[in-house]
């Protein structure tokens, strides 16, 4: 034993000792195998616990980015939209209906519109995703109306339910 290296415990040593005794006896071509297969064993222990989940990572990374540069953009949109919202001049409960029957009269036997006090009621039968994505940004950005209940389903004719806004007195959208 080497003079300088920390001395192991008995039982250590003794098992260490069992082992290079077993290797001796080996012949060269079964420690050649066995050597094989031991590096084998650490090259795939080595790919799996580093080189694996990092190379996912990276296949990963390009399409997140992408969406999390979608989803800024959109943000960064909606900030603008709330700020033109913001400096708009306010519009009264009779304006706002106004806008939301003209947006309504759009969607034709697809939609009915029911004003009731400072609610509005839009009732769907049927009505296309780009119908009702139109009329919600217009009663947004035309009527500054916010959205109160919307109980909708999807059918295979198009959208189904009801859409509850209520109408400002001229407030802040």
């Amino acid at each position: 034993m080497n003079a300088r290296a920390p001395a192991l415990p008995p039982a250590v040593a003794e098992a260490r000792e069992q082992l290079r005794d077993f290797w001796r006896a080996r012949a060269p071509r079964e420690r050649l195998i066995v050597g094989v297969a031991g590096g084998a064993l650490v090259l795939l222990l080595v790919w799996w616990i580093f080189i694996a989940p990092a190379w996912q990572t990276l296949r990963e990374t390009p399409a997140q980015l992408d969406s999390l540069d979608a989803q800024l953009q959109q943000l960064q949109r909606l900030a603008a939209e709330t700020q033109t919202l913001k400096g708009a001049a306010p519009v009264t409960a009779a304006q706002a209906g106004l806008a939301l029957k003209a947006a309504s009269d759009r969607l034709g036997d697809k939609g009915k519109l029911t004003l009731l006090g400072d609610r509005a009621t839009l009732t769907l039968n049927g009505a296309g995703t780009e119908a009702l994505r139109s009329w919600l940004q217009e009663a947004r950005s035309a009527a500054r109306v916010r959205p109160v209940e919307a109980q909708l389903t999807r059918g295979t004719q198009g959208y189904n339910g009801t859409i509850v806004v209520s109408l400002g007195s001229g407030g802040a959208p």
